[in-house]
This record gives C-alpha cells, structure tokens and sequence, in this order.
C-alpha cells in the first residue's frame, strides 16, 4: 500500500478518535447511555435535600469512598465513610436524613460511576434559583491534557435558552452567553447542560 494511502487511513482513524472522544460527544452519548438512572439520581436527590442540604461524592476510583458534606445554618461538616460503614448510618441519622433513600442514592451513583451530586444556588434578575451539579469522570481518555477534567452536569427545574451553538444564554432577549461558576455550559436538552472542569464540585 503506497506511504500516502497509509497515512491518509491513519489521518481518518486519528479524526475519528478525536471526534469519539470530544467532550460534546462523551457527554451527550453517557447523558443518553444513563440518562434514566441519571433522572432517577436527580429526583432522589431533590427529594433528599429540603429535609436536610448536603452534598455526597466518591473519593477513590473504585467508588467505595465516599464524602458527606453536612450544610447547617451554623457549621458544615465533612465527613469519610466506606459505604458499608456503619458509621454512614448512625451519621445520616444524627442529621435526620433519610438513611434507606441516602443508601439508594450512593448504590444509583455507583452503577453509573456518577462522581459528585450538589445542589448549587444562584441569582438570575434578583432571584434565587438553583439547579443540580453532577460531575463524571471519564474513563475513556488517557491523554495529559484530559486527565484531570471532569464533565459537569446540571439540571436545571425548567427550559433554558440557547444560542445557535447549543450555548446556554442569560436570557432569550439578552445574546450574552450565562457563566455558572465561572463555566461556560453547552446543551443536551431544553433542561439539561454540561461543561468541562478540573475540578468535580
């Protein structure tokens, strides 16, 4: 096979990958792959936090770590379990959570290998909203310059807006692209967006 033909087969397969393993695409394909578990996640979630706010993520690759991180009006607490620690149990009690549904949540993140779920607080026109952070760390690149990000989801409670790119917007009047965190979120859905970040929450 003559030297050109070869490289331009190594030129597609090279594209191809690129293309495979493109944020816009890892994100929408595991977003579709899981996306029941990941509503299913989302409403477990938003059912547990009004009765008492915290955040929950895995520490350890094998996602047997996990971190709990206890929101009161006066301290936050971090604490670190083992999943089967009694010691989770007896500290979910203390907080009043709910230790059957907090168990139902880490076993959904598991499956998926959902990294980290918060609930994040933001003004829009003077008002409070919030929506739902979910990160996943991707176990399909293995290159420096992607090994340290994570794919962020959020949840928003109702449709957005979006430019022509797919880029999530203040306002539908208003063509300024929104930043959350510092992030600038593309679509997946009218309710549902993702970013690239180095850090999981």
């Amino acid at each position: 096979m003559p030297a050109n033909r070869i490289y331009t087969i190594l030129l597609a397969i090279a594209a191809s990958w690129l293309t495979a393993c493109s944020p816009r695409v890892f994100t929408s394909k595991y977003y579709f792959q899981h996306a029941a578990a990941l509503d299913q996640i989302e409403e477990t979630y938003k059912e547990l936090y009004p009765k008492g706010p915290f955040t929950i993520g895995f520490n350890d690759k094998n996602y047997q770590i996990i971190s709990l991180h206890i929101l009161t009006d006066s301290l936050d607490y971090i604490y670190e379990f083992g999943v089967n620690e009694p010691r989770l149990a007896d500290t979910l009690t203390k907080y009043k959570l709910d230790t059957t549904k907090v168990a139902q949540l880490i076993l959904q993140m598991q499956a998926i290998r959902c990294t980290w779920i918060k609930t994040y607080e933001y003004y829009l026109d003077e008002k409070l909203k919030s929506l739902i952070f979910m990160s996943v760390k991707p176990r399909v690149f293995n290159t420096p310059l992607s090994y340290k990000k994570y794919y962020i989801l959020t949840y928003f409670p109702q449709p957005q807006y979006f430019d022509s790119n797919g880029k999530l917007l203040d306002k539908r009047t208003l063509r300024r692209l929104r930043k959350i965190n510092g992030e600038i979120f593309t679509r997946i859905n009218d309710k549902v967006c993702y970013t690239t970040s180095g850090n999981f929450r």
